[in-house]
């Protein structure tokens, strides 16, 4: 083999953004995540969670909420007050509706997918419906004071369960009255603080599951307003849950990193009765785990430590291989470093702006694995910012070093660079 040389890069001061929200497709194949950046991630369950497409993110775009509907369609929602489509052939935001109830904290679609239901800063939860070319604001439901910052549809569709703080209602959707309030904490003596309902779901026989900043997962019967059973899953809070299509499993997401999972089980063996049993937790994340989905065959987390995490469902997969190994997304699919050989420079995307460096250089030799001294240390050039909300979607310099371009959703920009000496400038062509 020739000889060469390995430069350890150790100045790209990437941060990469967390994880916010998840929505598998239902009776799909694909996964949508959004991070905190407001960028939208889509993943294929059938390509072994590839990567399949990248909406950069925007300044005036944060997105609390995705949910699919009408098939393919991906609707977001966040705390600027609109809802937005998403345009997945041309990876871009399509149109967005104004909500018009303030800032939105969550949404979801109803079974069928015709109608989205979203819950605002004002305490209302609107109803929209899905039409070809976009959504039209429907109608208002009951509203009552406090944030609404979770939703759950009935599989009928005929009621929503709706989460605040220190209580839960359930909606009937005909009506748009509210046929059901619970106190959360009612049971509870001399509870000082607030319990946040931080998610929600609305089972087909009846129960509303609830996960609050207590670190409880509580069960309702929702019809007569009593508690049937509750887990204390975590001392901190619990702030994600999502139950799987049989509705028998429930995964439940933590402020500690740790994820949870509860099955619907016999109390005896080949009995009628059944009941909620805590079985597996899981530690993969070292942050707040916001969001969580459940798929037909896996557990998906996503953090704060921006990892995203599929744990396969051992019982789910009828052999070994690819299907049931644990995948763990740490670094960015995209490329964000780009090099110049012949000019030794080295481009830095992130989302804002871009950095140009040059690489240090040694003038000793030594043996294979050694640390050679640098005679010259890596040069920050320059650092060049993106003018406008958008985030840049990629980048590049060219291998004479001579050029940089870079682009966003709507517009490319190209730059000649001029080294002088240790000096460099850019001019914009």
């Amino acid at each position: 083999m020739g000889e060469f040389e390995v430069h350890r890069v150790r100045f790209f001061g990437l941060v990469p953004a967390g994880v916010r929200c998840l929505a598998c497709q239902p009776r799909g194949s694909r996964l949508a995540l959004a991070r905190t950046d407001g960028a939208v991630e889509v993943y294929n369950f059938a390509a072994n969670y590839f990567q399949e497409k990248v909406i950069p993110g925007h300044e005036a775009r944060t997105v609390e909420s995705l949910c699919w509907a009408a098939g393919d369609r991906l609707f977001g929602a966040g705390l600027g007050g609109d809802i937005t489509e998403y345009d997945l052939s041309r990876l871009s935001a399509a149109r967005g509706v104004d909500g018009g109830g303030g800032p939105i904290w969550s949404m979801a679609a109803n079974g069928t997918g015709t109608q989205l239901a979203i819950g605002c800063e004002d305490g209302s939860v609107k109803i929209f419906q899905v039409v070809p070319g976009g959504i039209q604001f429907e109608r208002n439901l009951d509203r009552r004071k406090g944030r609404v910052l979770c939703l759950s549809w009935h599989p009928s569709g005929t009621h929503i369960a709706a989460g605040s703080i220190d209580f839960f209602r359930v909606i009937d959707v005909a009506s748009g009255q509210t046929v059901q309030r619970i106190m959360v904490n009612h049971h509870v003596e001399k509870a000082k603080r607030e319990c946040v309902v931080w998610a929600i779901a609305l089972l087909s026989r009846g129960t509303v599951v609830s996960a609050d900043s207590f670190g409880r997962v509580q069960f309702w019967d929702w019809e007569q307003g009593t508690l049937a059973e509750s887990h204390t899953v975590s001392t901190s809070a619990a702030l994600s849950l999502a139950v799987c299509e049989k509705e028998d499993s429930i995964v439940v997401g933590t402020s500690t990193g740790a994820t949870y999972q509860l099955q619907l089980l016999p109390v005896k063996l080949g009995g009628p009765e059944k009941r909620w049993v805590r079985t597996k937790p899981f530690q993969y994340h070292s942050h707040d785990v916001r969001a969580v989905a459940h798929s037909p065959t896996a557990l998906i987390s996503g953090g704060l430590d921006a990892q995203l995490v599929i744990r396969p469902l051992m019982e789910k997969v009828h052999k070994k291989g690819y299907d049931a190994v644990l995948r763990k997304f740490t670094f960015p699919h995209r490329r964000l470093v780009s090099c110049a050989r012949k000019a030794r420079l080295l481009l830095f995307q992130f989302s804002q702006h871009l950095e140009l460096w040059r690489l240090g250089s040694t003038e000793e030799t030594g043996k294979d694995g050694e640390v050679l001294p640098l005679c010259r240390m890596p040069e920050h050039l320059v650092q060049l910012k993106s003018k406008g909300p958008e985030h840049i979607y990629c980048s590049c310099v060219s291998p004479c070093g001579t050029w940089v371009g870079y682009s966003t959703a709507s517009r490319f920009q190209l730059y000649r660079v001029h080294c002088e000496g240790d000096g460099v400038s850019l001019r914009k062509v």
